[in-house]
């Protein structure tokens, strides 16, 4: 690259100087062979160089596409090596602009190095030679006064590579919110949240402006004081020499050429001078690229880490603690064991601590305190790899990449024949459906999988998995995103794949682990209770509770149709000392719902007229405030909202969205009032129990005419119970 350069840096120098020749020797001198001689010296210079420039400029661009090349291929296996807590916290936003944005400013920074950077500091210094054997007086003088040239963009550099960063930073945070919010339509739709959102966006576009024109302001600076430096030294230069030339202390051709050459170095200043933005931006290109490089993950192999033998023996959580945060314990002093073998289920309500204790299993992250092992050995001693090279795992959310089936299921086993790749999609009971799609196995799977139902997507899910041959089989709500009668199906075939195998199985849903041989319920990040379902049951504690909530409400496998128990409803607060045939007519009343993922079942500031119980699925309550939305909780099968809706017309005060395919019961309010027209003890009791929560007695629907009633015992006024803390 340096002597390619250098050849045409030659080449630039030789015609300024060819020009005091042409002037003092041929036409001064009429010296026609010294004329042809110079023209047919250019003439083979120019080819010579043209030749070697365009093998120059081949060579760099490869140079340069290898240079970004290998800077995204280090970003993204750094990526890979990066451990879960950096992906719970980054923005993929911000991520993905490193790989565009930032990577695209260094590659437009090296691209324009030769012909803006290498080559004009190579002219700049042969320049500046050739002009002091010329007239090494004035050549001093106009060196002297070329920082005029740099004076300006040194001076605003640094504030321009600042504001560059910020520019950058800022250019994330615009892909940031465009990816969250094309990521979420549904969302914004269902909550109205059009306006807010466009509003963020347009502060965010109102601080990328700014930044933007700062940055341009900046670099236009920079670049005007140079040429206006430039203009100045030549202006300056011109007159000096013009004089000596006119006073006969240089010859014409000698002011010719040292004003050719002058003019080319001061060009050679102000192309280092505009090269600077580019420069700068590749420098805050380089510096966020950088910052991802940096990054450490917080779970790596041990110096000397060994590699895990086969589990033989068991898998055991020795008084483990963790924090995610490290302001409270997730997991606190935790102690379990799993034998080789086994078919155990982690079990409890949302945020318990069982998905947590998972993440730990399959070191996901570390224990704060205590350790999890395989056979007496700390999985921190163990490498990762052969730890990973034992088990598989069945997500609840089945993401397939965009590649074809069989490069889906293959991911299992990469070296994996057809063979075995079809074998393992027939234990899934999945080989039939592929075969018969129009292009087999090479069928695309589309964007996360949207060719194929959940079912299908589960399926194939499962069969990557059983092409792996783990030792441990880890289901991580692997059924809670299906339907009834997908969901039974997918778990007869996890039971016959998982003979011989340890199984670890992380549910809510209590139907599903009957049959396994211990169950840990988590509470608030410890181990409640532990034992078979039985023996959990029998002992009529939390998990007695939890099975009690969820076994009385059904969801047929066939026809969509679910049912609730009286003995179930017998337990609501609301429905306290309601007769068992009030119960058993009202059970008839509840209508079956399905939604869909991501669907708003109720809104917030809607007018509320039915109450639900969740049969099947999970759904988020979350209440939007100052334009924030704040998440309030996570209801699960067996749990219900919506009761104060029997009551009176007061808005909804939350949104209830899915967050799996959901079944519900409904029952409308007409309904209810029709039973508390009936029932004059049930009207009482409902009319004591809304009195007791605030609701105004010109808001109450079915019992508007009751004479009031004192508090039933066990209820508390709302003075009481905010004095209480009672929710």
């Amino acid at each position: 690259m340096v002597l390619a350069s250098a050849l045409e840096m030659f080449f630039n120098a030789q015609i300024p100087m060819s020009v005091k020749f042409i002037i003092d020797k041929a036409l001064i001198g009429h010296n026609e062979r010294m004329m042809l001689l110079i023209l047919m010296a250019l003439a083979a210079s120019t080819l010579v160089v043209s030749s070697t420039s365009l093998w120059r400029d081949y060579l760099y661009a490869k140079i340069v596409g290898s240079i970004v090349t290998a800077v995204r291929q280090r970003m993204f296996e750094h990526l890979q090596q990066l451990s879960m807590d950096f992906y719970a916290k980054a923005e993929i936003g911000d991520v993905m602009s490193r790989f565009s944005n930032d990577v695209a400013a260094v590659e437009v920074g090296l691209a324009s190095g030769v012909s803006w950077g290498l080559q004009p500091l190579m002219d700049l210094a042969l320049s500046a030679a050739l002009v002091f054997t010329l007239q090494w007086k004035l050549a001093t003088l106009g060196i002297l006064l070329c920082p005029i040239c740099v004076l300006g963009p040194r001076l605003l550099q640094k504030r321009a590579t600042e504001a560059n960063v910020r520019k950058q930073e800022e250019e994330s945070g615009i892909m940031s919110a465009l990816q969250q919010t094309l990521m979420a339509p549904a969302v914004v739709r269902a909550f109205g949240l059009q306006e807010p959102i466009i509003a963020r966006f347009t502060e965010r576009n109102k601080r990328l402006f700014g930044a933007s024109i700062r940055l341009g302001f900046l670099t236009s600076l920079m670049e005007r004081s140079a040429s206006i430096g430039t203009l100045l030294l030549q202006a300056v230069v011109m007159g000096i020499s013009g004089y000596m030339a006119f006073r006969g202390r240089i010859t014409v051709g000698t002011f010719a050429s040292f004003q050719a050459l002058f003019v080319s170095l001061s060009y050679s200043f102000m192309y280092l001078a505009q090269y600077l933005p580019s420069l700068i931006n590749a420098a805050g290109g380089v510096i966020r690229i950088e910052e991802l490089q940096q990054l450490r993950a917080s779970v790596e192999d041990a110096p000397g880490a060994q590699e895990l033998a086969p589990l033989k023996g068991a898998i055991e959580f020795r008084d483990v603690v963790f924090s995610y945060t490290g302001d409270r314990p997730n997991l606190d002093r935790v102690s379990l064991r799993i034998p080789r073998g086994s078919s155990v289920a982690l079990v409890g309500p949302s945020g318990s601590g069982k998905s947590t204790a998972l993440n730990l299993l399959l070191r996901f992250y570390d224990p704060t305190r205590g350790a999890v092992t395989f056979d007496g050995v700390d999985l921190r001693m163990a490498t990762a790899a052969s730890l990973h090279a034992q088990t598989a795992v069945v997500f609840q959310e089945s993401f397939l990449f965009n590649t074809s089936v069989r490069e889906n299921i293959a991911m299992g086993r990469p070296d994996a024949t057809e063979e075995k790749i079809a074998a393992a999609a027939k234990a899934a009971h999945i080989h039939d459906f592929i075969a018969g799609l129009p292009e087999g196995y090479d069928t695309m799977a589309g964007e996360r999988g949207s060719r194929f139902s959940g079912g299908q997507r589960q399926r194939i899910a499962i069969a990557r998995a059983v092409l792996r041959n783990p030792e441990i089989l880890v289901l991580d709500e692997a059924t809670s995103a299906l339907d009834a009668a997908n969901e039974h199906a997918i778990n007869e075939t996890l039971e016959q794949i998982a003979g011989g195998r340890t199984v670890v199985s992380v549910t809510h849903r209590l139907s599903s682990v009957v049959h396994a041989d211990r169950i840990f319920l988590f509470d608030h990040g410890r181990l409640a209770e532990q034992g078979s379902h039985g023996e959990l049951v029998k002992a009529d504690g939390l998990y007695a509770k939890l099975w009690h909530k969820q076994s009385g409400v059904h969801v047929s496998e066939g026809e969509l149709r679910a049912t609730v128990d009286t003995e179930w409803l017998s337990e609501l607060p609301l429905m306290k000392g309601v007769s068992t045939e009030a119960l058993a007519e009202m059970a008839q009343w509840f209508a079956t719902e399905a939604f869909p993922q991501d669907r708003a079942i109720v809104q917030q500031g809607d007018a509320g007229n039915a109450f639900y119980i969740l049969v099947r699925g999970t759904v988020e309550v979350t209440r939007e405030e100052d334009g924030r939305i704040e998440p309030v909780a996570t209801l699960e099968d067996g749990d219900y909202f919506g009761e104060m809706a029997l009551l009176s017309d007061q808005p909804r005060n939350a949104t209830v969205r899915t967050l799996t395919p959901c079944v519900c019961l409904t029952l409308a309010r007409e309904l209810f009032e029709r039973l508390l027209a009936r029932e004059p003890e049930l009207r009482e009791h409902v009319h004591a129990v809304a009195v007791a929560r605030g609701v105004q007695e010109t808001q109450l629907f079915g019992v508007v005419n009751c004479t009031r009633y004192p508090l039933v015992p066990g209820t508390y006024s709302v003075a009481e119970r905010r004095r209480k803390g009672i929710n």
